[in-house]
């Protein structure tokens, strides 16, 4: 899965993709493995977490009333809350950020994981030699290519 996900981020990058259609392709991603169509692997027991569900995605764009009347228009998202340097679109039961920056691209996206508190998450991650950055009750830490990656608790909505 991390394959297909990486593959949609690096297109998506390239410009070879649009937003909507990285978003679309994962939350595919997310349904099949909801439905037990995409295989899990075996390793799951002795992994660092447990996602249960890809919580949100976050965009950097140039003009956030632009890019929120698209997806308002385009996708029926809606408007959850919105700054003047951002603005949280609810899609279904999941959300897309979208926080104002120089140049577009992907922000960091995030995972739902259960039993979540940012102190332990934050404990893990060290142990596995990963340092991790925590505000508030969020963490961020790169994957391996330097994306940005977000645990949260299982039902936060932003």
């Amino acid at each position: 899965m991390q394959t297909i996900i990486e593959r949609l981020i690096e297109c998506l990058e390239r410009g070879e993709i649009s937003r909507r259609q990285a978003i679309g392709g994962l939350t595919a991603l997310v349904t099949a493995t909801a439905a037990g169509r995409v295989p899990v692997a075996a390793a799951q027991d002795s992994s660092t977490f447990q996602a249960a569900g890809l919580n949100h995605i976050a965009l950097r764009v140039t003009d956030i009333p632009r890019s929120r009347d698209f997806y308002i228009k385009h996708l029926g998202m809606a408007v959850m809350r919105e700054g003047a340097n951002n603005c949280f679109l609810r899609c279904g039961e999941h959300f897309v950020a979208l926080f104002r920056g120089e140049s577009p691209g992907m922000d960091h996206y995030c995972y739902s994981v259960e039993d979540y508190t940012a102190g332990g998450a934050a404990e893990k991650l060290r142990a596995q030699g990963i340092q991790p950055r925590v505000t508030d009750n969020r963490i961020y830490f790169p994957d391996p290519d330097g994306l940005t990656v977000q645990l949260a608790a299982h039902g936060f909505r932003g």
